[in-house]
């Protein structure tokens, strides 16, 4: 049977950031990776598109109203600050940050390795993290993705992936799934239109994903990234006396 569900009020054109995921050189970020010692990434010139999703979800959790301004926070603004603040979070470090790096290390389909199969990013994806995004969905809540989009085993790559906030989903009678999102690097004026789309029927199987995602890179696979809440009433203008 056909199921779709919505979070509730969530319309990606007004409810998301009103700017798009551009930003000058800032706010470099180092995390430590065995073998290959410390990483950068996180240059706000690449994006901060982790901050803009979960300030973004942030907003919703607190149920207030969704930020007007058109144009990127400067930096060093309480604006700016706190989208940073947010894309460290999202990190989730280090544990998501090497969660990113092994599924760029990990082949789309399932391998037989000997008497053991070693699962493919496209078996992660609808196994493992779908029903989570699905739940998140179901429950009410916004469901920040990790979008995995290289085959690399560079960690200076680590910046080529990107994160998007799903707040929908249609599931039709042959598992085609379409998940609705918000993507940061998308214009308001499109963002109503961004979807995933991506086949539940053989998780084995290399399953490839389609998108209109703003991105130079294919989608090999998406991740359910953690999320904490965290009060973004000082980002909202002063009320009038």
């Amino acid at each position: 049977m056909p199921t779709s569900n919505r979070v509730p009020g969530f319309v990606a054109s007004q409810s998301g950031l009103q700017f798009v995921n551009s930003f000058p050189h800032e706010a470099d970020v180092a995390v430590n990776i065995a073998m290959y010692g410390e990483v950068k990434i996180g240059d706000a010139s690449n994006g901060l598109c982790g901050g803009m999703v979960f300030t973004v979800r942030d907003l919703y959790e607190y149920h207030l109203p969704p930020l007007a301004d058109p144009s990127p926070p400067d930096p060093g603004s309480p604006l700016f600050k706190y989208i940073v603040s947010r894309l460290l979070a999202s990190f989730d470090l280090p544990e998501g940050i090497l969660k990113y790096f092994e599924w760029m290390n990990t082949p789309d389909d399932d391998t037989n390795l000997w008497v053991a199969i070693r699962h493919g990013v496209g078996w992660h994806t609808i196994v493992e993290e779908w029903p989570k995004v699905k739940s998140d969905i179901d429950s009410g809540h916004l469901s920040p993705l990790g979008l995995v989009t290289v085959y690399s085993p560079s960690p200076a790559d680590l910046g080529l992936n990107h994160q998007v906030l799903a707040y929908g989903y249609d599931l039709d009678d042959s598992d085609h799934l379409l998940v609705h999102v918000y993507d940061p690097n998308t214009d308001p004026s499109q963002a109503d239109a961004v979807v995933l789309r991506v086949s539940l029927n053989n998780p084995s199987a290399p399953s490839p994903i389609t998108h209109n995602i703003n991105i130079g890179h294919r989608v090999r696979g998406f991740i359910r990234v953690d999320y904490s809440p965290h009060d973004p009433s000082s980002l909202e203008p002063a009320s009038p006396d």
